[in-house]
């Protein structure tokens, strides 16, 4: 679930923790201050008080302080951090109830000191699965552990690891190729473990910003912007979903090499090998650097096995960069953007009806759902459920077995020749609901995001493409969009964008503007324009109650002069504000949007919404 969103359904005092943290970050000087105080001076109000879109802004500007804070934060040896943080790092532990979040953890230290034993007797006993190299490597990390751990005893002082030894080992640890939960292993083969008391675990979480809880609702909230950051604290290159993703495109050889690499089971299935692979948090880096590729092979043949890789079975058609450090950089800066985007791949209509009739394709992919994600809840087959979890459709699609992808494109009639899971994923394209969805890119014309988004359209047809969406958001804001109306007036020189007939001889004048800049700002230009449909208008015997100009954003300049032109009643409107404005109006019981709500020079989206959910 997104920051915002969080921070709208919890109440000032279950936000207090984290916001007091940003608020430290903020006073000692924050990297970007300068930005932090523009949206402070702009709300005119204190951290406190600002809505929690501009709580989340502050945050993403704050996040290289944070994660600097919660690094020292790890230096608590004793605080199990590492456990926990990988509990709730895992895909589908982005919302707990406490209950769940309690099983998890009981889960996890049985899980954990299970492994311990196997771990002791691998390293006392001369004949074991384990290689011999592995052996030794486990045996440098750990040898270097219990120094580290144990030489302030020498100076009475109690036994830890310092920051700085810290970030030695975790160097170490990577050298040898050891993955997360190796690493783990060895580390509380010395480390004691303490079972910590549930409710004590979730407020010293809550404490450091990680998490927010709910004792209303007895739940657990971690905002997928800090799981990202956690991950990012933790080495992690990418989410799970994309390392499954990457693995299940590779020949049983190869899986079984990383398998043997990592002290994996070979014996089990080549699913089994991939969600252990998962498990052990093996670094995705390190497996496409090192692991992957036959002993003696060169650096020119890994560059092209990488691409191939990428190209044929990811469908990505070019990865940057020429070293091969670089392009596994360019793979994971792709996953990231997809991450991080909200949009879905198809539309939310798409989404839930493909789930719908995998479900009764396919009976048991709930169930297989649950377990893969350790969800809670019993039926989790909804899309805007999923979507709180950030599992999209591609993510349901990796998990189901080749055989059973086959069967339900034949049962449904889905095309067959090429890649199964984009030919299924094309089938459930609601494209008029994947280009609102959208909005925002195309505002910004920005091509590559919506091509990743399954849209491919020419870079002419942005502008005339953003004016039909526009016009279709104020349709369904309820108001008269008049087509005829407007083609009646409209000359060859002068072409109102979108009409809004308001009755009495009384109507708004739209003008739509995409812009690949940061902040649109020709207002000579577009006042120009907006006069001149004005003077149109009036010569028709109509009046213009409102101008209202939609763009990506407005630079400073551009809305001060707005702000000083006295011959027109004009609002700027940014994209995003309409699509919360038209999101919210969605789900609110009105049927029409007063227009007298757009009276200021820049349209407030939140006070437009706090009236929506008002009445």
């Amino acid at each position: 679930m997104k920051l915002t969103k969080i921070l709208d359904k919890l109440g000032s005092l279950e936000k207090n923790s984290f916001i007091k943290i940003i608020d430290n970050i903020i006073s000692n000087n924050s990297k970007n201050s300068k930005e932090i105080d523009k949206i402070l001076n702009s709300a005119d109000k204190g951290l406190k008080s600002i809505d929690s879109q501009n709580i989340s802004k502050i945050f993403s500007l704050t996040q290289l302080e944070f994660l600097n804070y919660l690094k020292s934060e790890f230096q608590d040896t004793s605080s199990q951090l590492d456990i926990l943080v990988d509990i709730i790092i895992r895909d589908g532990n982005c919302i707990m109830r406490q209950d769940w979040f309690s099983r998890l953890y009981d889960n996890e230290l049985n899980h954990l000191i299970s492994k311990l034993k196997n771990l002791k007797s691998d390293l006392e006993i001369e004949k074991t699965e384990l290689s011999n190299n592995r052996k030794r490597d486990y045996k440098i990390y750990k040898s270097c552990l219990e120094t580290a751990y144990n030489n302030d005893l020498s100076n009475n002082r109690e036994a830890k690891v310092t920051l700085d030894e810290l970030s030695i080992l975790i160097r170490l640890a990577k050298e040898l190729g050891l993955s997360q939960e190796e690493t783990k292993l060895i580390n509380y083969s010395i480390l004691p473990i303490k079972k910590g008391e549930i409710l004590s675990i979730i407020n010293s979480l809550k404490n450091i910003g990680v998490l927010f809880y709910s004792k209303k609702e007895n739940t657990i909230y971690v905002a997928d912007e800090m799981v990202r950051l956690l991950r990012e604290l933790r080495e992690k290159e990418v989410a799970d979903k994309f390392l499954r993703r990457t693995l299940k495109i590779m020949r049983q050889p190869t899986i079984n090499q990383v398998a043997k690499i990592h002290n994996i089971d070979r014996k089990l299935s080549q699913p089994e090998k991939i969600e252990e692979i998962i498990k052990e948090g093996v670094s995705f880096k390190s497996i496409l650097e090192f692991d992957i590729y036959k002993e003696g092979i060169t650096l020119t043949e890994k560059k092209k096995q990488l691409s191939e890789l990428c190209e044929k079975g990811l469908n990505i058609s070019s990865l940057k960069g020429s070293t091969l450090d670089d392009k596994i950089s360019s793979l994971i800066n792709h996953f990231e953007t997809i991450e991080k985007d909200e949009k879905v791949g198809i539309s939310l209509d798409g989404y839930e009806k493909m789930i719908t009739e995998l479900n009764e394709s396919l009976p048991k992919l709930n169930k297989q759902l649950k377990n893969q994600f350790e969800l809670q809840d019993e039926s989790v087959l909804n899309a805007n459920f999923l979507l709180d979890y950030n599992i999209k459709p591609r993510d349901i699609l990796d998990l189901i077995a080749k055989e059973d992808l086959i069967k339900f494109i034949k049962e449904y009639k889905i095309k067959q020749r090429g890649d199964y899971i984009l030919n299924i994923l094309d089938n459930y394209k609601d494209t008029d609901n994947l280009y609102l969805e959208n909005y925002e890119n195309v505002a910004y014309r920005k091509l590559n995001e919506l091509k990743d988004n399954g849209i491919i359209v020419k870079e002419s047809e942005l502008g005339l493409k953003f004016e039909e969406l526009t016009r279709i958001i104020f349709t369904q804001l309820g108001f008269n969009v008049d087509e005829s109306f407007k083609k009646s007036i409209n000359t060859s020189k002068d072409q109102i964008d979108i009409l809004l007939n308001v009755g009495d001889k009384e109507i708004i004048i739209i003008e739509c503007k995409t812009s690949k800049e940061k902040g649109y700002n020709k207002f000579s230009a577009v006042s120009r324009q907006l006069k001149a449909y004005q003077k149109l208008a009036e010569k028709n015997g109509l009046r213009v109650v409102k101008t209202l100009l939609v763009a990506p954003e407005f630079s400073d300049d551009f809305i001060s002069d707005c702000g000083m032109d006295m011959e027109m009643n004009i609002s700027l409107i940014n994209a995003s504000s309409l699509m919360r404005i038209f999101d919210e109006f969605k789900s609110s019981k009105h049927t029409h949007l007063p227009y007298v709500l757009f009276r200021d020079i820049v349209i407030n989206e939140e006070r437009i919404i706090k009236a929506l959910k008002k009445n």
